[in-house]
This record gives structure tokens, C-alpha cells and sequence, in this order.
């Protein structure tokens, strides 16, 4: 077919930033690549944390892979001791981005070519010597969908390309043009139409997109508001943060039990994710992860943020601190 010479325009966007990760195979989600991973890897067995996203589980259960959980430390280390078995994997979590120093206790205690890291919420931690390293774009930047997978096995990207990204686009479009609550509708909808891991390949649009990010530009603003964040709670933090160790991280992630905080801070339209409310039924109630789930509260600290737009969020965490 030739290509269209005139008509209605496309979106405007700029190009030429180079991706990070341009040796990373490009899928339609993060759980898709892992999915895709498993497939060819084929291991008998996962170990995989209990404190995950349900998502993550998905590609385990569709390939028919065993899986067995363990538990962690307060400094997000791994708590249980872990006999890997040859044909087995374990898959660790950089929670928040905060991780990295726990990244290399894991390759210390484990064979690497077992070692799968998943670094969603980690994008700008780049991969580390380990069979296999997957990222979520779409946890960092405006985009509807897209995962990376950069891994020593032979997996091979699929010839069908994911057609759902004009679909899942809505909410990007309502966000810039108004207020989040009038697009959250539309972005839980979106999410769930990523639930299918059968993977595909990442989007035209996506790519696009993606190469059109001042990357740089947003780890340093990310790095500037962590550190902002980190004065003004680290004291109060119950996680004791490495700061000059973590490098443009999902978020800030505050640990600490105050009453209603979750509440306050949404009545100010100051949003903190709940991580992640869907795992309580596999944990103890006197957990850790138990209690991650309800008293860490995830400070947004992304790059469309200066700390003129925190004020809110201090005074309402202050005020929580000082009513404890």
C-alpha cells in the first residue's frame, strides 16, 4: 500500500529523544513480556513476593508455572531463606526505585541466570547482569500501554502488534485538558484491557510516543522532588532511604501508621496510590506486607511537579504527624 500524502493531521509530538533501553524487546505490557519470558524460559517453579500486583501472577497461571511466595524485610530485603533449585526462578521487585543496593544482595545469594528483577517501578535503574529484566513505561510517563523485557534467553518479539493503544488513550487526553477525576473512569477502563497477557507487540503509537520523551529532563526533576520529599518526611519515614543510592524513583514512598491520612490527603486532590489492596487475601494480618498495604503512602514525585506544589501534602501529613 503507498503511503497517504495529505489529509487531516496527526498528533504533534516532538522525536529524536533516544529510549534508554534500545537493545529491550518492546511489548504491549510489562506482564505480556513476562509472560513471553516464561514461555520460552519454561522454569518449574517462581518465587515471586507476596507483597506484588495480582497482574504478575496472571502470566504465571497461564503458562502453568508453580509459584511459591516470600516474604520481606522492612529495608525491602528478602526475608525467608530460599533453597533455588536449579529449574526454579525468583523474581525480585525494585519497590518504588528505591532498591538498588537489595538488588545486589540478590545476585550475591542466588545464581543469576535465575534472577528475574522487575524494575516497573523502577525505569530508570538500568538492567543488571540477571537473566531477565522487565519495565513498565507507562508507571513514568504519559503513555497508554508498553513493556520492555531485556533478558539472555532467546525470546523473540511477536509479529502481531498490540491495535489497542488509540483506545486506552482517552485518559492521557482528558488529563491534559482538565482535571484527573474527569479521566479516571476511562484509565481504570483502559487497565483492565491490558488484564489479556497474550502478548503482542508494543504500538506504533506507543513508540512513538515513548521517543518523543525528554528522558533526562525527568529523571533529574524526579531526583530534585525525591530529595525535596526526603527533607521534609525522612525523619518521620519508617523505611530508611539510601537517597544518594536511588536515582529518579517512582515516588516517595512515606511508611507510617497515621489514622485517615489516605483520606486527608484526598480531600486536598493529593493522590497516593494504594500497593496493593488486591494481595490481602494471601497475607497474615501482622505482616509487613500487610502493613505496607495500609500505611505506605506513595508521594508523587514525577517530573510534572516542582516542590512549590507540595504544600498541601506537608501540611496534611505534618498535621498527621503532629496528631499521632
Amino acid at each position: 500500500m503507498n503511503e497517504a500524502v495529505g489529509g487531516y493531521f496527526e498528533l504533534e509530538l516532538p522525536s529524536g529523544f533516544p529510549g534508554l533501553y534500545p537493545e529491550a524487546l518492546r511489548f504491549q505490557s510489562a506482564r505480556a513480556s513476562f509472560y513471553a519470558l516464561l514461555c520460552t524460559g519454561r522454569p518449574r517453579k517462581v518465587w515471586m513476593p507476596s507483597y506484588i500486583c495480582d497482574s504478575m501472577l496472571g502470566p504465571l497461571s497461564k503458562a502453568g508455572i508453580e509459584v511459591s511466595f516470600y516474604s520481606i524485610n522492612e529495608d525491602f530485603s528478602i526475608k525467608d531463606e530460599i533453597n533455588l533449585h536449579p529449574d526454579e526462578w525468583i523474581l525480585y521487585v525494585n519497590y518504588f526505585g528505591v532498591c538498588a543496593s537489595q538488588q545486589r544482595e540478590v545476585l550475591r545469594k542466588f545464581n543469576a541466570e535465575q534472577v528475574v528483577f522487575d524494575h516497573s517501578q523502577a525505569f530508570f535503574a538500568p538492567p543488571l547482569d540477571c537473566l531477565a529484566t522487565i519495565y513498565s513505561p507507562r508507571k513514568f510517563f504519559g503513555v497508554p500501554d508498553g513493556g520492555l523485557l531485556i533478558t539472555k534467553l532467546p525470546v523473540r518479539e511477536p509479529d502481531e502488534i498490540d491495535d489497542g493503544s488509540i483506545q486506552r488513550s482517552l485518559h492521557l487526553l482528558k488529563r491534559l485538558g482538565g482535571p484527573p477525576e474527569s479521566g479516571y473512569a476511562d484509565y481504570q477502563a483502559a487497565e483492565r484491557t491490558l488484564e489479556d497477557c497474550q502478548y503482542r507487540k508494543m504500538s506504533v503509537l506507543t513508540e512513538r510516543l515513548l521517543s518523543s520523551i525528554d528522558y533526562e529532563s525527568a529523571r533529574l526533576k524526579r531526583n530534585e522532588n525525591f530529595r525535596f520529599l526526603h527533607k521534609e518526611f525522612g525523619v518521620h519515614n519508617r523505611l530508611k532511604l539510601d537517597v544518594e543510592a536511588i536515582d529518579a524513583p517512582l515516588c516517595y514512598p512515606f511508611f507510617k501508621n497515621l489514622m485517615n491520612l489516605r483520606e486527608s490527603l484526598i480531600r486536598e486532590r493529593v493522590f497516593t496510590p494504594t500497593y496493593w489492596a488486591r494481595c490481602l487475601p494471601r497475607l497474615n494480618a501482622d505482616s509487613l506486607e500487610y502493613e505496607l498495604v495500609n500505611n505506605l503512602f506513595p508521594i508523587p514525585c514525577d517530573q510534572r511537579y516542582s516542590k512549590e506544589n507540595y504544600g498541601s501534602a506537608i501540611n496534611i501529613i505534618g498535621r498527621s504527624i503532629d496528631d499521632e
